[in-house]
């Protein structure tokens, strides 16, 4: 059964209404227009902030956390959030915002509206190993002697055999990425491994690989490219071009936090074409309703940020942009494979996150990959994000109502032409105004050699 999650409007106004959600997405709550679930705005309701709660969605995880609205919110007649009588926002908790796991028949209470929670399919659980194979089997067996020593430093991986890994690069809370050779070409490749936070299904070990298979399609010289991917026992792994200059976050951190234009700029115009290429490339579309495939058009990162944009030594010596990390995440989650909620992890913070992105989570357009590249921009030549996060203020809402900070009060060394084409392009309040990747190179590259 695909894992899902229900809400049902069980009392007030609305009642009888239902809203079923069966991928990883954000819904807000409240009373503004553009809320996900609107409540109306009217004497019933006069408690109920604008922009109120936050349910955070990956089935059959689901999470909601209250924006410090005046009057909180209730689940099963428990309140969270709420800040007190002429507090303003940012004096709320500086700990952090309220939020809480909900389980199934959990009920939530905003003012008068009360909602049910449903959650059907695969919990949350410990993997439990399994029998299941690569969806292409590795036939190479190495040299045992070899394979020994590499199982007893590395005993995670003693099943993928044809890659052998030499140290670990990172690790995360999903998993962990390890630079490796394979074993017969000698080729060095980043072997990323992830663990699935429940229980896996054959249908959801299924999706992924075919998931991944749009990754593998990729070929841009400004994209890391999948070179495999396949499951053991239960961990999911691929293996990805290994670049060897870090990453853009780790360059700016060697500058001292920020860097010139000179040479951040071409950087970026090089991610830019790299993202143009995913953004329109034809890729297959498992998500039709009856199961089938079809050919659609582009994939959507979604977090896009230095840290996610990767640099090698090009042929003349000079960096090479690599986007990374492109449609893995999604692959994970649209199996619902992650089991983790955005809001509960650091990388979820909205920081480089437009806010029709919040807004429409699971339906992000290519537009707020453009935005996400503006912002990584802004945040290489200033140091700081594009967004002023006050302390104890909810930076999903911040996300949500404040509007970024001109990039000439960050670093007002940067050309005035220039600052006008990053500002444009980080508007997000009413519209986004760049809508593709090109637009905004070619923008950007007008504005330099102005």
């Amino acid at each position: 059964m695909k894992n899902q999650v229900a809400l049902k409007v069980i009392h007030g106004k609305l009642q009888g209404m239902a809203f079923t959600f069966d991928e990883r997405t954000i819904c807000i709550i409240g009373r503004a227009r553009d809320c996900n679930i609107k409540l109306p705005d009217d004497k019933d309701h006069e408690t109920i902030s604008r922009y109120h709660c936050l349910l955070d969605i990956n089935p059959p995880s689901v999470r909601v956390r209250d924006f410090g609205s005046r009057n909180g919110t209730f689940v099963n007649g428990k309140k969270i959030g709420q800040r007190k009588k002429g507090q303003s926002i940012d004096e709320v908790d500086k700990t952090g915002f309220p939020e809480i796991d909900l389980a199934h028949m959990d009920k939530i209470k905003l003012g008068t509206t009360v909602f049910q929670v449903s959650i059907e399919g695969t919990q949350k659980s410990a993997p439990q190993p399994t029998r299941a194979e690569p969806e292409e089997p590795l036939h190479h067996t190495p040299d045992l002697d070899e394979l020994s020593q590499h199982i007893q430093h590395f005993p995670e991986l003693a099943g993928i055999r044809d890659y052998l890994p030499t140290r670990e690069l990172g690790r995360g809370g999903m998993g962990a990425v390890y630079l490796a050779r394979h074993k017969d070409s000698g080729e060095q490749v980043a072997l990323k491994v992830m663990l699935p936070q429940v229980a896996v299904s054959n249908e959801a070990r299924d999706m992924f690989l075919r998931e991944t298979k749009n990754t593998e399609a990729l070929h841009h010289p400004n994209l890391v490219q999948l070179h495999h991917s396949g499951c053991h026992d239960d961990t999911f792994f691929f293996t990805l071009e290994y670049c060897d200059s870090g990453s853009l976050l780790d360059l700016t951190r060697e500058r001292g936090g920020r860097m010139s234009v000179d040479e951040a700029l071409p950087l970026i115009l090089q991610a830019l074409d790299g993202l143009h290429y995913a953004h329109t490339a034809a890729v297959q579309s498992t998500d039709q309703p009856d199961g089938s495939v079809m050919l659609t058009t582009g994939l959507v990162h979604r977090d896009l940020k230095p840290a996610n944009i990767y640099l090698t030594s090009g042929e003349d010596g000079q960096l090479v942009a690599k986007i990374g990390d492109f449609g893995l995440a999604k692959a994970f989650d649209t199996a619902g494979l992650s089991g983790q909620t955005a809001t509960g992890s650091v990388g979820g913070t909205p920081v480089f996150m437009p806010r029709q992105q919040i807004l429409n989570f699971k339906y992000a357009k290519p537009q707020v990959d453009v935005w996400a590249m503006a912002a990584t921009l802004y945040k290489t030549l200033t140091g700081s994000y594009p967004r002023d996060f006050p302390r104890g203020e909810d930076p999903w809402l911040t996300a949500l109502k404040n509007a970024p900070v001109p990039i000439r009060d960050r670093n007002p060394e940067i050309p005035e032409a220039l600052a006008k084409v990053i500002d444009s392009a980080l508007v997000d309040n009413p519209e986004l105004l760049f809508t593709s990747a090109e637009q905004l190179k070619t923008a950007l590259e007008t504005a330099y050699n102005t």
